[in-house]
């Protein structure tokens, strides 16, 4: 499990992230796994539905996220010890930690390491927790805002080398419409970034309303997507999803479609 870069992977060719649980709470349904245990079974279940890698936004008892070891090491080993044999990744935010500095002790303190962690580029600290988590063998995942095709990342970035840096990119607004353009178009917008062809491994994801289209154009572009509760709540046809495992069945799906229709208009 090294976690490293994207490919042809699950059904279909398929290169599928499960964000099992994101920013949601257990008010927001019963598809939603809250326990350690729960987490490991909708895991489990994703991963046999054709998940490649598991996304897990580790929280205390009271549901507060965290980046406490007390919290992220027993997540990580509840999923392993349940047979979880995909890489993990954990993010590294300021959702569980504001601080900067506080970010970094909190990684360096970590005794039970993901093979991936997502750093949102944005945020403030982003290069130092990044270096800081690569000098500990973890990959990162580095989060940037995509509009109208353009790509807010910068050259640290580009400059990825070994596949142990994989650039994500994210609508900058919730608008399916944003991303009803051209593969072609997200392509030469990540070519102008890096200044040569996406060598450097990428995926894209939306959130609710933009997350299938994201998914589809992921598909288009022969990007990795990431789906799961952690993202939307709905199916393509806009029924409620039950379960982590559903949403990645439906997206395996939506994928094979997508891709199909692309390679029959070459």
């Amino acid at each position: 499990m090294n976690g490293e870069g994207v490919g042809p992977g699950g059904p279909g060719g398929a290169w599928i992230q499960v964000a099992l649980n994101g920013a949601r709470g257990a008010a927001e349904g019963a598809a939603v796994p809250m326990s350690p245990q729960a987490l490991a079974e909708s895991a489990l279940g994703a991963v046999a539905a054709g998940a490649r890698e598991v996304l897990v936004h580790p929280r205390t008892p009271c549901g507060r996220e965290s980046l406490s070891p007390r919290v992220v090491g027993p997540v990580l080993e509840a999923l392993r010890g349940a047979g979880v044999s995909v890489p993990l990744s954990v993010p590294v935010s300021v959702a569980a930690e504001p601080d900067p500095v506080g970010r970094l002790e909190r990684v360096r303190s970590w005794v039970v390491l993901p093979e991936r962690a997502v750093v949102r580029w944005a945020e403030p600290g982003a290069r130092e927790l990044a270096s800081a988590l690569l000098a500990r063998g973890v990959a990162v995942d580095a989060v940037v805002r995509v509009e109208e095709g353009r790509w807010e990342a910068g050259a640290w970035v580009g400059a990825a080398r070994a596949g142990r840096v994989r650039l994500v990119g994210e609508p900058a607004q919730a608008d399916p419409a944003l991303v009803a353009g051209s593969a072609a178009g997200l392509a030469a917008g990540l070519v102008a970034v890096l200044g040569r062809p996406p060598s450097v491994p990428w995926m894209l994801f939306g959130r609710e309303a933009a997350a299938w289209p994201v998914l589809r154009l992921a598909a288009r572009c022969g990007a990795g997507a990431r789906i799961g509760v952690g993202e939307v709540l709905s199916l393509p046809d806009g029924r409620p999803a039950h379960s982590n495992a559903e949403l990645v069945a439906a997206a395996v799906r939506e994928w094979a479609r997508a891709a199909t229709t692309t390679a029959g208009t070459r």
